[in-house]
């Protein structure tokens, strides 16, 4: 009897065991759904304080949360492309400021070179080179050519003594030359005279190729043709100046000095005005007058700064090496 009220008990407690059991499972299901709940909710509240806008724009509420990327409405990540637009704008301002820094200077220097043209001295007027029998050297007209040449490298050696100006000397009197060779003939005739249409250009060309080939007293002679004819022309720099280069090559300094000074005092923007001062100052160097020499280098120096450090820096250099100035 007493064996099976207890059995009847121990089913009585299993039964009673199993229902408390069958009602903690969703008791403490309940309360990991709460706790999950309130997780997730301050979870939310941390982003919508860590990320600007948390008001539902860029976090979804309650089920809404675990929105894909492109639903946050964050802004995109930058890009090459716009990398390389923002570059091309800096660059671009860069270039428009060095442009007006450009232009600026520009019209700085554009003024500064009228003021200096203002200020610097009319130079004295030089009688034309004499108009002689063509070939002759200069006489009484290079005489005249070589006291304007006097008082303009004086004027440029801004006032020096009158024992160390620079006067071109006069040439002396011309001598009967002699008849040409049958050789020299032909070497004259092998020499082609262009026919370009232009009879100034033409003129200056063909006494070119006759210092070239050497025959300078035939280069003299049309040069000096060329010069006494188209005074005008564009190449009356490079014609007087070749011109005193065909007698200093010739061995004749002092008849090629004169031409040398007219072709710097005419017009010292002239395309080879720069040339006939350093040739000017090897023809006193020839001559030994070194105060002269040294006064053409000098003025060299001063007017031309950029071409004694470019086209013609070497010669320069040469030059001044051949002569000691103060």
């Amino acid at each position: 009897m007493k064996t099976g009220r207890r059995t009847f008990r121990a089913m009585v407690m299993a039964m009673t065991a199993l229902a408390a059991a069958g009602t903690a499972f969703p008791a403490a299901a309940q309360v990991d759904d709460a706790r999950m709940r309130k997780v997730e909710a301050e979870v939310r509240a941390l982003q919508r304080k860590v990320f600007p806008g948390g008001d539902g724009r860029f976090f979804a509420d309650g089920s809404a949360a675990g929105t894909s990327q492109s639903a946050t409405g964050l802004p995109p990540a930058t890009t090459a492309m716009t990398d390389v637009l923002a570059r091309l704008d800096a660059l671009e301002a860069r270039l428009a400021s060095l442009t007006a820094q450009v232009e600026n200077n520009t019209n700085a220097l554009a003024r500064l070179t009228g003021r200096v043209a203002a200020l610097e001295p009319a130079p004295a007027p030089a009688p034309a080179p004499p108009t002689g029998a063509i070939g002759s050297p200069p006489a009484a007209g290079a005489g005249n050519a070589a006291n304007a040449a006097d008082a303009n490298l004086s004027a440029m050696s801004g006032g020096a003594s009158a024992a160390a100006r620079p006067s071109a000397p006069a040439a002396p009197a011309p001598a009967k030359p002699a008849p040409p060779s049958a050789e020299r003939l032909e070497r004259v005739k092998a020499i082609a005279k262009p026919d370009t249409g232009d009879a100034g250009e033409d003129e200056y060309t063909y006494g070119f190729r006759l210092w070239e080939a050497k025959l300078y007293p035939e280069a003299q002679q049309q040069l000096r043709l060329f010069v006494d004819k188209y005074p005008k022309h564009n190449r009356i720099s490079y014609g007087r100046n070749l011109l005193g280069r065909a007698y200093l090559d010739d061995g004749k300094p002092k008849e090629a000095a004169p031409w040398f000074v007219k072709n710097y005092d005419d017009d010292m923007n002239g395309a080879r005005a720069p040339d006939s001062l350093l040739y000017l100052a090897e023809a006193m160097i020839e001559i030994k007058d070194t105060s002269r020499a040294c006064i053409a280098l000098a003025k060299f120096g001063e007017a031309y700064p950029a071409l004694a450090t470019g086209r013609l820096q070497s010669q320069y250099e040469a030059d001044r090496t051949k002569v000691k100035c103060k």
